[in-house]
């Protein structure tokens, strides 16, 4: 195995970021799901957190093929 390159601390950190952004979407629109449920939310309202959740996943999955994709 070959030591750490110059541009393993940068992937690592967009890995970390990805990560984190997955962690808080998951905790931010199951909460949000279920206050929503119990205050009566409109239903677009819901559909609203569901694009947003899904386009904060696409974009940590984008993220993380790239990071795969420059280690290979």
């Amino acid at each position: 195995m070959s030591g750490p390159s110059q541009e393993d601390p940068k992937m690592v950190k967009q890995a970390r970021q990805a990560a984190i952004v997955i962690f808080a979407t998951m905790l931010i629109w199951v909460g949000a799901q279920v206050i929503g449920g119990q205050l009566g939310l409109a239903p677009k309202y819901a559909f609203l957190l569901d694009m947003l959740a899904g386009a904060a996943f696409i974009w940590a999955l984008v993220v993380l093929l790239r990071v795969w994709r420059a280690r290979q």
